[in-house]
């Protein structure tokens, strides 16, 4: 397998070489640098000053405005001065898309450009074409002479350059040879990175950017491997997942696909991409390095087993499981919530786990965000929902007068004792850092009821819990698995980051058949904690699409370029459309954005003029020109036509 990360078991950063940012130095062995980009329009200079300075202030390290001009280009440098004059030097980054005279023009400007190698010098409309091998190469020739003046300006103006592949993006010729994958992207932005050595020119950063985390994690991974293995060398990434959304579900998908890659040591800069104000998502990128990346360099000499697991880096592929009832083979991961010391348990404590008790009725309302078991250290005296189940300690278990609908958990000494035990479901507890001796193995293999349910108590636990499932793999044990994810901060941000970052990566690596959000037994918690992880968890597993649940929105951040309040229609949308689980539907401010970037919606929103709205089915053009005050009405009533919509429930 190329090499794709330092290290499988420890975390060891990958080592990239150091790029130069008007003074800023990028990979190597500099910190992590943290970045956002501007919403202001870039030909208001005195707002997009005034806005980068509230970005720098939160902790920018560099700053990225739109350019998709000339005129856009050309007035950088008032803006760039702008900030000079308030005495401020953090470099400044223009964004490039579709336009090659405004990079040439703001490479001579600022201290790095941004370009698509989807839009750059390619077209993108939705056509396949077949390419001979000479065919390509004329095309690849065109691309090089495109490119080559930009690269010659860099050079001589020491100006660096990002090379960003986005997967919605990726151009018809790409698409042609290498499909909609994952090496489609990284070969898009190999292409332009030989020209640019080439010309012996190597203050280059990339990015494999994509609002699926699945795609993206895949994406920077082989980019790697792949420089690895043609240069020898690996360049600065910059990590990001694009159109991650709004609140939890937008920080949820960023930490999820950013946190994965940074535990792997992978990633030199990251921009979190929130449909918010820039300077909000600064606390973010902050949180996930501090979650992520430890302040020392952690190195063991354990031994590495990914050569002789079967992981796949490249590619998604859920870990072979038996299945255990509704648990692991084909089932979707469970949910457990965890009412670990609360002390006092009705019916209505239910609603914060998806659970709304009808008395009059007599009857159970369930949720989307229903929890499919509940771990609790007393039986109820009340008759619980139809479809939850109790998991309990073991003593409290084997008091329980129905052991249909409770299950116990248990200690491996437990576990090995002659004591009773369920017919059924068998909750096994196994730390990540226990060996695995021979009767332990012998006995687990021949049970068909066992559930084991994993944790760590490693700050930094990813890697452990991954080289503990592959050391069940290579003794065969193909039980399914639980994760508990326990935080250790009663602050709901950085529960949420800590959640996501531990869960995130090992469902994407296609392991786990369930989660269970803990909060450390110090702590306090309550029913307002539980209802918050519950739905955490659910979006964990959204975000990683091993079990779809809700709506799912690609909405893109605001920038200079957005034709429409971005943030005030995406309000608009979800409240209308939050109810329709398993759609896809993308909010994009411009044509730039839209529709190559939302590649993977089911139905798109997109700006296409000053308060005028294109609506899109997939990637096919349904409705031009539609006036922005009716356009969210047109969506429902397009839903609607593609029988897309349910009528929301009352209440």
């Amino acid at each position: 397998m190329a090499k794709w990360c330092a290290s499988f078991n420890d975390y060891q950063r990958l080592l990239t070489r150091e790029v130069n940012v008007g003074g800023l130095l990028i990979g190597g062995e500099n910190p992590i640098r943290i970045q956002t980009m501007t919403t202001t329009d870039t030909m208001d200079t005195e707002a997009s000053i005034a806005q980068s300075i509230r970005c720098i202030e939160a902790g920018a390290e560099l700053v990225r405005i739109t350019a998709p001009s000339k005129n856009e280009a050309h007035n950088l440098l008032p803006i760039k001065e702008g900030i000079r004059k308030a005495g401020f030097d953090t470099p400044i980054v223009a964004d490039i898309h579709f336009t090659p005279n405004a990079a040439e023009i703001a490479a001579r400007i600022i201290e790095k450009v941004r370009v698509n190698p989807g839009n750059y010098a390619d077209k993108k409309k939705f056509q396949i074409h077949e390419y001979s091998d000479s065919d390509y190469q004329e095309e690849l020739e065109r691309i090089r002479s495109k490119f080559t003046p930009l690269v010659k300006i860099c050079k001589e103006e020491g100006t660096a350059m990002r090379i960003g592949t986005n997967h919605g993006s990726l151009s018809d010729r790409i698409m042609s040879r290498f499909g909609d994958t994952a090496i489609g992207m990284v070969e898009s932005a190999l292409e332009f990175l030989r020209i640019a050595r080439d010309e012996s020119y190597h203050n280059i950063v990339l990015s494999m950017k994509s609002s699926n985390p699945q795609v993206m994690v895949q994406a920077y991974r082989l980019l790697a491997s792949k420089m690895n293995e043609e240069f020898k060398e690996c360049y600065p990434l910059h990590l990001g997942v694009t159109e991650a959304g709004d609140g939890e579900d937008g920080r949820i998908k960023s930490a999820v696909g950013i946190g994965t890659l940074l535990k792997d040591g992978i990633g030199d800069t990251i921009r979190v991409s929130l449909t918010e104000e820039p300077e909000l998502e600064l606390p973010v990128c902050k949180d996930l390095i501090e979650e992520c990346v430890p302040k020392q360099p952690m190195h063991s000499k354990k031994e590495e087993t990914v050569e002789s697991a079967s992981f796949h880096p490249f590619e998604y592929k859920r870990r072979t499981s038996k299945e255990v009832e509704n648990i692991g083979g084909t089932q979707v991961p469970v949910v457990v919530a965890d009412f670990g010391k609360i002390k006092t348990l009705d019916a209505d404590s239910l609603q914060s786990i998806g659970y709304s008790y009808d008395a009059a009725l007599d009857k159970w309302n369930v949720s989307d965000f229903a929890a499919d078991y509940l771990f609790i250290e007393k039986i109820p005296r009340f008759k619980l929902p139809g479809t939850l189940r109790i998991i309990t300690w073991y003593d409290v278990w084997k008091t329980a007068a129905d052991k249909t609908k409770a299950f116990p958990y248990l200690t491996r000494s437990e576990y090995m004792s002659d004591g009773e035990k369920s017919s059924s479901i068998n909750f096994l507890d196994l730390g990540a850092h226990e060996k695995l001796d021979d009767d332990f193995i012998a006995a687990i293999k021949k049970d068909h009821t066992v559930v084991l349910v994993l944790y760590s108590a490693e700050k930094f636990s990813m890697k452990e819990m991954r080289a503990q499932i592959l050391r069940l793999e290579e003794n065969g044990i193909d039980k399914p698995l639980i994760f508990i994810l326990n935080a250790r901060t009663d602050q709901a941000n950085e529960q949420l980051i800590h959640y996501a970052t531990e869960a995130g990566p090992l469902l994407l690596d296609g392991y786990g058949d369930g989660l269970i959000m803990g909060i450390d037994y110090e702590l306090d918690r309550d029913l307002d904690d539980i209802e918050r992880n519950n739905k955490i968890a659910f979006g964990i597993l959204q975000a990683t699409r091993t079990r779809i649940s809700k709506t799912e929105y690609i909405s893109c951040p605001s920038c200079g370029r957005t034709l429409f309040d971005l943030q005030e229609t995406t309000a608009k949308i979800r409240a209308r459309t939050n109810h329709l689980k398993g759609v896809k539907i993308a909010i994009m401010g411009c044509i730039v954005n839209g529709p190559g970037e939302m590649a993977d919606a089911d139905f798109g929103y997109v700006g296409s003029g000053v308060g005028k709205i294109t609506l899109y089915k997939g990637q096919e053009v349904v409705k031009r020109s539609i006036p922005s005050e009716i356009a969210v009405d047109e969506l429902i009533e397009l839903l609607k036509a593609n029988e897309a919509w349910v009528e929301p429930q009352a209440g």
